[in-house]
């Protein structure tokens, strides 16, 4: 661990970034947040189980207001849930066991997870749109019509999907999971949609950073530093959300999470 990893004021700033980003984008939790605490020289299990929970910290006073204004569809959260939740789980059961913990092959396999989901994460993103259109074209294709008939199946494997890669990237919650909601559930308003993705990503955080608070990969100095930075510069981030150009937002975010994608998984296959 380096030095930057050792003042706190560096990690406040952290959180007031990655905060604004996601009040301005609502993206850039774990996509953002774990990057750059891996380039302060914190190992990739510290990392990852800090920014779960500093995930389900901040994400549980969006999944309150959308509650309140009626935009969490239950039913949708709980099928994904019964997924996400038992999927983190066995993940940590079968994968984080102590053994391979000690291994170096336990944080190659956490970077490399990491960087592949931040490439997703940059294609979902590009494409979300076109996703969306075709979603809602009458006939939908083949394909997606199949996905309208299985709903209820197929948010069940996208939350056992989501369970895998949050756990061992905590990337995923976001972003990656609301796009595939908003082709499963093309009636439904994407409000709604965005609303059930938050309330679920907090009970599937929260379990998987328990995980690794549990194997002592948390550290909770660093957690606090985070959420004092971050929790008043999200509410900054969403008043100015309506003034930043929109499609100018999204192509910086996009070449950001793909470049740091493609650093993660092509440096370990390289190392």
């Amino acid at each position: 661990m380096d030095l930057l990893s050792n003042i706190p004021v560096l990690h406040i700033l952290a959180g007031a970034v990655v905060g604004f980003a996601i009040g301005l984008t609502g993206v850039g939790g774990g996509s953002l947040m774990t990057p750059l605490l891996l380039l302060f020289g914190y190992p990739a299990p510290v990392a990852i189980g800090t920014d779960l929970l500093y995930a389900a910290i901040t994400k549980l006073g969006g999944a309150f207001s959308h509650h309140r204004q009626g935009n969490v569809n239950w039913k949708i959260v709980g099928l994904l849930s019964l997924g996400s939740i038992p999927a983190a789980i066995l993940v940590h059961f079968f994968v984080l066991d102590t053994d391979f913990q000690q291994s170096q092959r336990f944080e190659e396999l956490l970077t490399v997870s990491l960087g592949i989901m931040l490439i997703t994460t940059s294609f979902i993103l590009f494409f979300k749109d076109k996703l969306r259109k075709r979603a809602t074209e009458k006939p939908p294709a083949v394909a997606i019509a199949l996905m309208h008939r299985n709903r209820r199946r197929m948010t069940w494997i996208m939350g056992l999907l989501l369970g895998i890669c949050v756990t061992l990237s905590s990337v995923g919650a976001g972003a990656f999971g609301a796009a595939i909601l908003l082709v499963i559930y093309s009636q439904t308003s994407t409000a709604k949609i965005i609303g059930s993705d938050i309330a679920h990503a907090v009970p599937l955080t929260f379990i998987a950073g328990l995980g690794y608070l549990y194997a002592g990969f948390v550290d909770m100095v660093l957690l606090l530093s985070l959420l004092i930075g971050s929790l008043p510069a999200i509410h900054l981030g969403a008043r100015l959300s309506s003034r930043v150009p929109e499609k100018t937002l999204q192509t910086l975010l996009i070449t950001i999470l793909f470049s740091l994608g493609m650093y993660y998984t092509v440096f370990n296959v390289l190392h």
